[in-house]
């Protein structure tokens, strides 16, 4: 059913743990030239590329701090120069930075989580869209934060979270005239060293009851909808969705 995606170039931000990682694999399974960013994890970013080329892809790594558009630009360069276009982005890196009461917020802290979850998401797409001459699809990392507001001290997060799902919508017509299609996903809480490093076992406990299905979800569990969007033969007539992937916590 996703013989099309066979060949295509598949830029993943933050593709050395996690989500990124994971999609990353489900790529280069496709037969996919992956290319797999990391910010400072080299060896989880190398092991990801040597599983992807085991699984029947190509992958490049590249380093970069997408906090910086200087980063984002040199990123999408180096994957258009060894592959000549790309036709998939996942817009996956982001994180929380730390929890933080807005009495307690700094600066430098709001610089951080915005350029993680916003800058990045906008330059990269900015960059990407000039090598998607014959049109793409562009996906993005949202969260079921951006809906609900987040837990303890991540106001700040899921308020950038939530800028992503707007943007998806205003960028999903601003490029359907290129042939570019924009969606995102929103993951709800996904075992993921995102929560290892932020979540308390409370914590998740807490969030585990508000889930219909009671537990939490994998990794594995949220590649389907990245392959899904990725896909022109299955998705062709899909632009400014937001997929919610969270085992029933919220149902819009």
């Amino acid at each position: 059913m996703m013989d099309d995606l066979k060949d295509k170039v598949v830029l993943i931000t933050g593709a050395s743990t996690g989500i990124g990682a994971a999609c990353a694999l489900a790529f280069g399974a496709q037969g996919c030239k992956v290319v797999v960013h990391f910010h400072s994890s080299k060896a989880a970013a190398l092991a990801v590329a040597k599983a992807v080329e085991q699984a029947g892809g190509e992958a490049l790594v590249v380093q970069g701090d997408l906090r910086l558009s200087t980063d984002c630009e040199r990123l999408v360069a180096e994957s258009a120069m060894r592959f000549s276009r790309i036709d998939v982005l996942i817009n996956n890196a982001g994180a929380l930075v730390k929890r933080v009461p807005i009495d307690e917020l700094s600066d430098q802290m709001f610089d951080d989580i915005v350029g993680l979850n916003v800058r990045s998401m906008m330059m990269c797409t900015k960059y990407a869209v000039a090598h998607m001459p014959g049109g793409g699809s562009i996906i993005n990392l949202t969260s079921v934060a951006a809906r609900n507001g987040g837990g303890p001290g991540a106001s700040l997060y899921a308020g950038s979270k939530g800028f992503v799902s707007t943007a998806t919508k205003g960028l999903a017509k601003e490029l359907v005239g290129r042939k570019i299609r924009v969606n995102a996903v929103a993951p709800g809480v996904i075992s993921t060293p995102f929560h290892d490093k932020f979540s308390t076992p409370e914590q998740l406990e807490t969030m585990r009851l508000t889930i219909s299905m009671g537990r939490l979800g994998t990794v594995d569990e949220c590649v389907g909808a990245f392959l899904y969007l990725a896909s022109e033969k299955l998705s062709s007539y899909v632009t400014g969705q937001i997929m919610e992937i969270n085992g029933g916590q919220y149902m819009p």
